[in-house]
């Protein structure tokens, strides 16, 4: 007759699940070609990924280049307004400043 077995120890893998704890170190829970996860018993194929999800890396290019396009939009704006309502008194600057320089 054999000894009564305990409870199997329970494997812990890490957060991210790439790693699980032996007793003594941690070991890689996927195989190097990615094909093959350990499951806490033995070895079984991988299954792929799903579809990313929040949209990583092009999203944030779209939201940088809308942000971007609407602060060009608003500085033409208020470039816009402000020629808009002292473009006179600007040319007036400058037509002293020519009258000046030519004066001397």
């Amino acid at each position: 007759m054999g000894l009564p077995s305990g409870p199997e120890p329970r494997t812990a893998f890490s957060p991210d699940g790439l790693w699980w704890w032996d007793g003594s170190q941690w070991r890689p829970a996927v195989s190097p070609d990615g094909m093959w996860r350990w499951n806490g018993r033995a070895w079984e194929p991988a299954r792929p990924f799903g579809p990313a999800r929040g949209g990583g890396s092009s999203t944030a290019v779209i939201v940088t280049v809308a942000a971007f396009g609407g602060i060009l939009v608003l500085v033409g704006i208020i470039t816009l307004v402000v020629l808009l309502t002292m473009g006179n008194q600007i040319a007036n600057v400058f037509s002293n400043v020519v009258a000046a320089l030519n004066g001397s």
